[in-house]
């Protein structure tokens, strides 16, 4: 059983945010950070069976940023 599992949550070029999991097949998607929260712990319990539900879900913010010169 792991012990912690890793999102990357990045802004949606429509809106909202979306996420991946590493190293597993888990994508969501929401228009809050808050709805999107909800879709990862739901997504989890889908994806992993209950006595193997990692039991920290670690979030990494991406944020793409850009500079004109």
């Amino acid at each position: 059983m792991e012990k912690e599992i890793v999102f990357v949550i990045e802004e949606s070029q429509d809106g909202g945010w979306i996420s991946r999991a590493l190293g597993h097949s888990i994508f969501t998607e929401a228009d809050s950070i808050e709805d999107l929260k909800i879709n990862i712990k739901e997504a989890i319990n889908c994806h992993f069976e209950e006595d193997s539900i990692p039991k920290i879900i670690r979030l990494h913010y991406v944020k793409d940023e850009f500079l004109t010169v």
